[in-house]
C-alpha cells in the first residue's frame, strides 16, 4: 500500500443481497484498476447467504436446505455464512510491488485484533488458519473460537473480498456448514463474548481507524452509500 487517502463506503444497516454487494465490488476493482479511484472500502451487513471460496469441499457444504443461498465466488478460502449483524468489509485498495498476499492477510488480521482490543478483548492468529481468534477457555468450557473470517482476492494488484467481523449476529447459522472447514474449534461474535448488544454500526469508526493505519493511508473519510467520484454515479442507481 502506498500512503494514499482511503475512502469508506458505508452501504447502511440495511442488509445488502450478496450478488448486488459483489457486483459494485467488481466494478469498484475495474475503476481502481484503470486510476479512476482513490482506495476504496466497502462497508455493509448482507442479507443471509454462504460463500464457498475456491477450496470449498463438498463436506464443508450443507448437507440440506440451509435457508440461505449458497454462492460460489472466486475468493480464497472455504464456505463462511454472511449476514445481519456482521460487519462485512471489502478493501478494493492497490498494493505495492512486490505483491505479498500473506503480508497482507496479516494486515487484515492486525485490524481486527486492534478493533476487538478496544473492547477488551484478545485476539489471535492461529498458524496455518487465517482470521481472528479468541484463544480457549477451559473454565468457562470454551473452546477456541473464531470471531472473524478472512478471504481475498487480488486481481491486477488490486485487493477485493475482505474480511467478516461477528457483531450480533445469530451464530447458529455457521452450525450448518463446517465454517472455514474448521471441525475443531466454534464460532463467536463480539456480543456473545462482552455479554451486552454491539452492533456493526458501534465498531464501524475502529475498524475505519485501523483499518486506515495498517494499510498506511495518509487520510480516510466515509460517505454513505455509494461514493459519487469520477466514473461512479451509475452505480448509484445500479
Amino acid at each position: 500500500m502506498s500512503e494514499s487517502e482511503l475512502v469508506y463506503a458505508w452501504l447502511g444497516e440495511a442488509p445488502v443481497p450478496y450478488e448486488e454487494g459483489w457486483e459494485l465490488q467488481r466494478r469498484l476493482h475495474e475503476r481502481r484498476v484503470a486510476d479512476q479511484i482513490p482506495d476504496t472500502v466497502i462497508m455493509l451487513e448482507h442479507e443471509p447467504v454462504y460463500t464457498a471460496g475456491k477450496r470449498t469441499g463438498k463436506a464443508d457444504r450443507p448437507l440440506t436446505d440451509p435457508g440461505a443461498p449458497v454462492v460460489d465466488i472466486d475468493r480464497g478460502g472455504k464456505i463462511t455464512w454472511h449476514g445481519p449483524g456482521q460487519l462485512t468489509v471489502y478493501p478494493i485498495v492497490r498494493l505495492s510491488d512486490p505483491i505479498d498476499v500473506i503480508a497482507y492477510v496479516r494486515m487484515l488480521e492486525e485490524a481486527i485484533i486492534r478493533t476487538i482490543a478496544e473492547f477488551g478483548l484478545s485476539g489471535e492468529r492461529v498458524e496455518g488458519r487465517t482470521g481472528v481468534w479468541l484463544d480457549a477457555d477451559p473454565a468457562r468450557g470454551l473452546t477456541e473460537r473464531k470471531i472473524a473470517a478472512i478471504g481475498c482476492r487480488i486481481a491486477r494488484g488490486v485487493g477485493m473480498h475482505g474480511f467478516a467481523l461477528n457483531c450480533d449476529n445469530d451464530l447458529s447459522w455457521f452450525d450448518r456448514i463446517v465454517p472455514c472447514g474448521i471441525t475443531d474449534a466454534g464460532v463467536t461474535s463480539l456480543s456473545r463474548e462482552l455479554g451486552r448488544d454491539v452492533g456493526a454500526a458501534d465498531v464501524l469508526p475502529l475498524v475505519e481507524r485501523h483499518l486506515a493505519d495498517v494499510l498506511g493511508a495518509r487520510a480516510h473519510s466515509r460517505v454513505e452509500g455509494v461514493p459519487e467520484l469520477p466514473g461512479l454515479p451509475e452505480l448509484i442507481d445500479a
